[in-house]
């Protein structure tokens, strides 16, 4: 066989998943771009929350888009593709606003984080919500909503259901957060840098933080975007030690494996994603100023349309039988922590005196 057929031969598997792939993915790229024209008529629910629902429901009313053909799309969408949108999203990331945020916030960002985690992980278990759907719920509620779940369900591999559970609490709760923040913020007579630091971090999801600290009033809403921004920044530490746990647990479970496990013989590149490395890269040349202010709307753009095309791969992908077993469990936990979490955003700050 000549090198001209090698070649040849070594591009025709590539070429078959193209080709398996690409219904799938276009459908679930139709359904991102239905669902982004909805979110920019309604943005305080936002495109990623119509990808996830828009995708279930055609997957439950047209029985066809359940066929095998469509799934390989739907898994390059639900994953490569959600990889790819948190890289991009790591350009709108200034690792330099994030330190004109100051030592003052940090006491608080930690704290909520450190409910949000230990309060799924302990409750989570109580009352019975199997480990990744709380992983999910106390991620997304820690850190930052729809892209912390994104980035998490990329190294966990949960199931879609999971996901979709744990987006539902998620947006559930982002939208009484945009209700009720504003004139509970009002009622506690709170300054406006005081309302930023509640909003940014006891708000999900960056869209939901600033249509509540906006709307407050004076400069609650660019220090809200700020402390957000700074927040999202705790996805690099518990997206490495989610991979590791992951890694260690798979480990385990296969016996060739077993007794073989330590810190040596880790698989670093699996521990470390790629797409991680990605955001950082992109973070940093932002920070640097190599990539350009009059880039970042259309960035930002593309960024949420990867998550919307994500999220509709999943949904496409989705049960809604698997999600009614369920059971109320999920919203419960998801409502239990993000009160714990904007009380303890408000302690924490009165510690601290920037209340």
């Amino acid at each position: 066989m000549t090198a001209t057929q090698d070649r040849a031969a070594d591009q025709q598997p590539a070429r078959n998943r193209v080709a398996e792939s690409a219904p799938g993915l276009l459908v679930a790229l139709v359904v991102a771009g239905v669902a982004t024209v909805l979110g920019s008529l309604v943005p305080i629910v936002g495109g990623p929350v119509f990808g996830i629902v828009l995708g279930a429901l055609a997957a439950a009313l047209v029985p066809g888009l359940r066929a095998q053909r469509w799934a390989p799309g739907y898994g390059v969408a639900s994953k490569p593709v959600l990889q790819l949108s948190i890289v991009v999203l790591g350009t709108g990331l200034s690792l330099q606003e994030v330190v004109r945020v100051g030592v003052q916030s940090l006491p608080v960002m930690l704290g909520t984080l450190a409910v949000a985690l230990g309060g799924a992980w302990l409750l989570g278990r109580r009352l019975g919500i199997e480990r990744d759907t709380r992983t999910l719920i106390g991620v997304g509620t820690g850190i930052c909503g729809a892209s912390a779940i994104a980035a998490t369900t990329a190294v966990i591999k949960p199931k879609q259901a999971d996901v979709a559970y744990a987006i539902g609490t998620i947006f559930t709760f982002n939208i009484a957060a945009v209700l009720l923040f504003p004139p509970l913020g009002h009622l506690l007579g709170m300054s406006p840098h005081s309302f930023g630091l509640w909003a940014g971090t006891a708000i999900n999801d960056t869209s939901s933080v600033v249509a509540a600290s906006f709307a407050y009033g004076g400069d609650a809403g660019s220090y809200g975007i700020v402390v957000k921004l700074t927040r999202t920044l705790m996805l690099i530490p518990i997206v490495i030690v989610l991979a590791f746990l992951t890694a260690r647990r798979e480990a385990r479970q296969d016996p060739a494996q077993q007794g073989a496990f330590s810190i040596r013989t880790m698989p670093w590149r699996r521990i470390i994603p790629l797409f991680l490395l990605g955001f950082i890269a992109a973070a940093a040349l932002d920070s640097l100023g190599a990539v350009p202010a009059s880039w970042h709307p259309a960035l930002s753009t593309l960024g949420t349309f990867l998550i919307t095309t994500a999220l509709a791969g999943i949904g496409l992908s989705l049960r809604l039988g698997d999600m009614r077993r369920a059971g109320p469990r999920p919203l419960i936990l998801g409502g239990t922590l993000w009160i714990a979490v904007a009380a303890t955003s408000l302690g924490l700050q009165a510690l601290t005196g920037s209340l």
